[in-house]
């Protein structure tokens, strides 16, 4: 019962994505790309006046269900938080919010648009890249 409902708000946030566009001009960016299933995502962040504040974030991206929903999930979940508390961010918070199991495929779909989220800020102040990324060098992140 608890799995259709997931599926239900994970088929929402694809149908209907939050933080879906783009920002003209963007304090940090990133893109990232997996090559196994060829989705894409790409994270544009506004900092809030203390330039630490993630005030706005958006993506825009293409590729399946689980890497656009979850990247949708992402956008509201870091909204108002700083940019080390983002980078900090583990994945079990996201997988959480995701609500189903999945298999090791689509865990790197999962977590797509986290990891570009973080090379973003990495990118911009400097912030620690995640633990294992290196665990993601099948992914194109630039």
């Amino acid at each position: 019962m608890f799995d259709d409902m997931y599926r239900e708000v994970i088929l929402d946030h694809y149908k209907n994505p939050r933080g879906h566009g783009t920002l003209d001009d963007p304090d940090a960016h990133a893109d990232g790309q997996n090559p196994l299933c060829g989705d894409e995502v790409s994270i544009y962040v506004a900092f809030g006046e203390d330039g630490e504040t993630i005030d706005e974030v958006k993506f825009s991206g293409r590729g399946c269900a689980i890497s656009q929903a979850a990247t949708s999930m992402l956008t509201e979940m870091v909204a108002g938080r700083t940019a080390v508390q983002v980078a900090a961010l583990d994945k079990d918070e996201l997988l959480e919010e995701i609500g189903i199991p999945l298999t090791p495929v689509r865990l790197k779909c999962a977590m797509l648009g986290l990891t570009t989220l973080k090379v973003a800020l990495h990118k911009a102040k400097g912030t620690a890249l995640p633990e294992g990324l290196a665990g993601f060098d099948d992914l194109d992140l630039s």
